[in-house]
């Protein structure tokens, strides 16, 4: 009971919050505002009862209403039949998308996007929202004369105490419904503004029906092919809020979240709210963060949330509704791209490195730039370049034995280094060996058998070395040859199963076979230091090998 209750407070937060929120995604959308509620109903009971998080709300966000704006108004006149008829097409096909990824297990495909290029694209999201928003609110302003002296600075005001409102109770009380709150402030204003002035405001239009309605897309093979790459940037982009928002909340919460679950009740929500009039949806922060913060404890508090929306719409008149100012919707968009940028992110993200920083700003700056669908695979795309460059560069450590348990330590470890020995390299191989890191390890190699003609023999440290593939071991292959046909040879230490299964599929296995591969350090000393030259060892005063006391002594004053 105490469950039930506690979803039930929680679900009429969430129904309270989504109200203004709505309207006013719907609107950056370029949707009529009915469209921002229907959103929150269908699609919010889907993904809850399939999705996998008891804390995460569907439904209409900034960030995917930008996108559909973005990335559709080119095609049809924004609110038009046409362009609603597109928008409720794509997010059906976004669904289908969503769907597939989850039925194939492909969730992991979202790990891919980088935490910068998410945090680029919001703040580059944020400034396109207040830009829209701005020049809403000033055409609002000056709608009749165009000039300061006609201007309705009753809009102004509305606009100003919406946004301060909104601010101020989001500050001092931050359970509370601060949209709301200033959604119902600059209402009042407005109201008796226009009583006492005579001053005409612009107000929302009537919402004919609270119930969503059937709608069917648009199946025309001509649509479908024109939506298609829109589709994928969309999911992409709704993807990752969804991972986002779904890892934020079980931060929290402290809950294990299913990746592939929560993409399949985000695609059966967009596929189901494609039928009823709601356009694309995903976990919202906005209510995520709230419904946990109230105490819900299970999705039923998402599906509370929605049934007393409804509750809430149908008691509400609709001239109450139809009155909303929409100056105050131009201020609540306003504040929603002021909290979009996230500073504090922005600065650890700069901080923590140059790549990362260079991620975040071109995917802000291709945001701004550029067709916004473009611009999020333009951050992942540029994220995966640098993590290829880095991993194409694997670090190679050249290993001698120091102190007097003789651990194995890189040699620009050691602040007075002994040496090497004059005919065995030790290296240890610190990442994979693919075909985009074998020109790096290869030139490495290279260069070790130019510069230190006389270490015939190698000896890799293979524990780090988690993968190989074929033009991986077609490298460590030619190495062998080369330093057998030098009169040295090529062994390794604990190669791992994987690697050594990439061998044997190669055939290098049978090559190396068990007289190349140890083990332990001592075993492959063992092996390899009674191989070396035995004159160049009589000669030798390094002797940094225990395995070297067996030879004979130098003679005296000789290197």
């Amino acid at each position: 009971m105490a469950t039930l209750r506690a979803d039930l407070l929680a679900g009429l937060l969430g129904a309270l919050l989504v109200l203004p929120q709505g309207v006013a995604f719907a609107r950056l959308a370029g949707m009529p505002p009915v469209y921002g509620i229907y959103s929150a109903i269908v699609p919010c009971v889907v993904a809850a009862l399939f999705g996998s998080s008891r804390h995460v709300v569907s439904g209409p966000t900034n960030a995917n209403s930008l996108a559909l704006f973005a990335m559709l108004s080119p095609l049809a006149l924004p609110g038009s039949p046409d362009y609603i008829r597109l928008v409720l097409t794509a997010t059906l096909m976004v669904g289908v998308i969503q769907f597939l990824v989850a039925r194939f297990r492909l969730g992991a495909l979202a790990n891919f996007i980088a935490p910068s290029v998410l945090i680029g694209f919001m703040s580059g999201a944020a400034c396109l929202i207040a830009y829209h928003a701005a020049l809403d609110l000033w055409h609002l302003v000056l709608r009749d004369g165009g000039t300061p002296w006609g201007a309705h600075w009753g809009e102004l005001a509305v606009a100003l105490t919406t946004v301060t409102t909104t601010a101020v109770v989001a500050r001092l009380r931050p359970r509370w419904p601060a949209m709301l709150a200033g959604l119902a402030a600059g209402y009042a204003l407005a109201a008796v503004w226009q009583r006492h002035s005579g001053e005409s405001f612009v107000h929302l239009q009537a919402i004919a029906s609270v119930l969503p309605p059937f709608s069917l897309p648009d199946f025309s093979p001509a649509t479908l092919a024109q939506l298609s790459g829109i589709a994928l940037s969309l999911t992409i982009v709704a993807l990752g809020q969804s991972v986002s928002i779904a890892k934020a909340v079980a931060e929290r919460s402290g809950q294990t979240i299913d990746v592939n679950r929560e993409f399949l009740g985000q695609g059966l929500s967009n596929i189901a709210g494609s039928f009823f009039s709601s356009y694309l949806s995903c976990g919202s922060l906005n209510r995520s963060m709230p419904n946990y913060e109230a105490g819900a404890r299970t999705p039923l508090a998402a599906v509370f949330s929605s049934v007393l929306l409804l509750l809430v719409l149908v008691g509400a008149s609709a001239d109450l509704l139809a009155g909303i100012p929409m100056a105050a919707i131009a201020a609540l968009l306003l504040y929603v791209a002021w909290t979009l940028i996230n500073i504090p992110k922005i600065r650890e993200t700069v901080r923590f490195s140059r790549q990362e920083a260079v991620c975040l700003g071109a995917t802000w700056m291709a945001t701004l730039l550029i067709p916004i669908e473009f611009a999020v695979l333009i951050g992942v795309g540029l994220s995966l370049v640098f993590y290829l460059y880095q991993t194409s560069r694997p670090v190679m450590r050249v290993l001698v034995p120091h102190g007097p348990a003789r651990h194995f330590t890189p040699i620009e470890d050691i602040a007075d280094p002994v040496g090497e020995c004059p005919q065995l390299k030790l290296v240890r191989m610190e990442g994979d060996v693919y075909f985009g890191a074998a020109q790096y390890v290869g030139d490495m190699l290279t260069h070790y058998r130019e510069r230190f003609p006389g270490q015939k023999h190698l000896l890799v440290m293979a524990k780090s070395m988690n993968f190989v593939d074929l033009a991986g071991a077609r490298l460590w292959s030619q190495e062998f040859r080369l330093r057998q046909e030098a009169g040295g040879s090529l062994q390794f230490h604990r190669p791992r199963a994987r690697v050594v299964n990439a061998w044997r599929r190669s055939g290098l296995y049978e090559q190396l076979d068990r007289k190349h591969i140890f083990d332990s350090k001592s075993d492959a000393l063992a092996a390899v230091v009674p191989t070396l030259d035995p004159a160049m060892c009589a000669r030798c005063t390094r002797r940094i090998f225990l395995e070297c006391a067996a030879m004979p002594a130098p003679p005296s004053g000789k290197a």
